[in-house]
């Protein structure tokens, strides 16, 4: 038996020893070179990989190959990417950069990279200066989740890892989640923050450009990855095959991971196990909306950055009204800053401004329906109209159920026995009592407060 014949059946073995992951991670891609002196070389393609198979794997490599072949040798890994040609003109964008600024660029091993000097930002590390804990308003409800991002932008992979923060549209999960990097990138660590979506995108375009090596090389080379929205990629099989493997080399490593979503991991229901029980294996918290004194500290201090006065009353008037995220927040305030620059603001006229804005028909808008309401809770709830509006009363389906209830009578103006014959012929007493329950439970259960809030933003959209 020759050395590559040795080595081809050390690697059938290995895919057997191995669980799959694994070794579709590490082992998957390896190639033969050669053997000289007892020394078995193994090419892998990239440096991660390298590292990983000659300081974490490396026991259990030797003594399948030393099985095989009968007597003690040694192996070792190396790069090994054949070139292909005219391969630069097909890279995505960002990696024929890189190679156009560093021809000879190779990632350093990972025990090296510790003490790296900071390096340039990439394309999808540009972050929004506003975004700091320095303009992030703390209350008694985003409070932990405030510190905790602290925690994990001072002590990188460390303190909480992975880092997860759900919570509803626009309440600041972006902000924490660019303030930390802010932060990392300030220490020289190599971080990257991108939307999932932007994620999913790259990993098309590597498989299209046959650039999967180099992709996975620059996700899994990270000092500290932020994923935003990550619950997009619930139902994205390639992706989240993808992103497990990206997770699990990166906590390896002590790498910091940190998640957004805008909902619990246990509720994202067509995501892999895998995944959500990794997400759930670090510090998992929520960001609730900002209480009306947060509020208003936030629309002073927007007016001070922008150099306008806004009389007190009207700041008052649209932290009250403006409840539900910072975004509907800002566009209220950005209505009365423009009232203000063109001719001046007085309570009356802010209160008209208010007024258009509660109600979405005005300006060309269509008011919010009963089917858009179904529609929008079905999805969200992932459970059918059809259930919604059956007889089911389990949990799951009695929860949806009531809150899809208590946001027609809100949002529309349909009457308690109206909606009673809509879900599927129950009395008028039964749905009032059903708001009634929701109205009793928004206050002390954060959870519930969330799923209205987040629906109730996404139907005004």
């Amino acid at each position: 038996m020759n050395a590559k014949d040795a080595w081809d059946v050390a690697y059938a073995q290995l895919e057997l020893q191995f669980d799959r992951s694994s070794f579709d991670t590490w082992l998957r891609n390896t190639t033969f070179l050669k053997e000289e002196g007892g020394t078995f070389t193994i090419g892998v393609q990239s440096a991660y990989a390298r590292d990983m198979l000659q300081y974490r794997l490396y026991r259990d490599v030797h003594r399948v190959l030393c099985d095989v072949v009968g007597h003690e040798v040694d192996v070792q890994f190396e790069i090994h990417n054949p070139p292909r040609p005219n391969a630069l003109d097909d890279e995505m964008p960002l990696f024929r950069l890189l190679a156009q600024q560093a021809p000879n660029y190779e990632p350093a091993p990972w025990h090296e990279r510790i003490a790296t000097p900071k390096r340039p930002d990439l394309p999808e590390s540009e972050l929004n200066p506003r975004f700091t804990f320095e303009r992030f308003i703390v209350n008694g409800s985003n409070r932990i989740t405030y510190e905790a991002a602290r925690a994990v932008a001072e002590n990188p992979g460390k303190s909480y890892n992975p880092f997860f923060i759900y919570g509803g549209v626009g309440l600041g999960k972006t902000h924490l989640l660019q303030a930390i990097a802010h932060v990392c990138q300030a220490k020289g660590l190599r971080t990257i923050y991108i939307p999932s979506e932007a994620f999913t995108n790259d990993l098309i375009a590597s498989i299209r450009n046959k650039t999967t090596a180099m992709f996975r090389d620059k996700y899994r080379s990270a000092d500290v990855l932020l994923v935003d929205d990550i619950q997009f990629i619930a139902g994205k099989d390639s992706t989240q095959e993808e992103f497990f493997h990206t997770f699990n080399a990166l906590v390896t490593f002590n790498k910091q991971i940190v998640l957004a979503s805008d909902r619990h991991p246990g509720e994202l229901k067509t995501l892999e196990d895998r995944l959500r029980s990794r997400f759930e294996g670090g510090l998992v918290t929520d960001i609730q909306p900002l209480e009306f004194e947060s509020r208003l500290a936030l629309l002073e201090m927007w007016a001070a950055e922008r150099d306008v006065q806004l009389p007190y009353a009207v700041l008052e008037k649209v932290a009250n009204r403006a409840q539900s995220n910072v975004r509907e927040l800002e566009g209220v305030f950005n209505q009365m800053v423009a009232k203000a620059q063109l001719g001046g603001l007085t309570e009356e006229l802010a209160d008209m401004t208010l007024e258009q804005f509660d109600r979405p028909r005005l300006h060309g808008r269509q008011p919010i329906t009963i089917k858009q309401i179904l529609e929008a809770a079905a999805a969200y709830f992932q459970v059918p109209q059809a259930e919604l509006t059956g007889k089911s009363r389990t949990s799951r389906i009695n929860t949806a159920r009531q809150v899809t209830m208590y946001l027609v009578r809100q949002l529309t103006n349909t009457s308690f026995a109206q909606i009673g014959e809509i879900f599927g012929g129950r009395s008028h007493t039964t749905v009032l009592h059903g708001c009634s329950k929701i109205e009793e439970d928004m206050e002390k259960d954060a959870g519930l407060r969330h799923h209205i809030e987040t629906l109730r933003a996404e139907l005004r959209r």
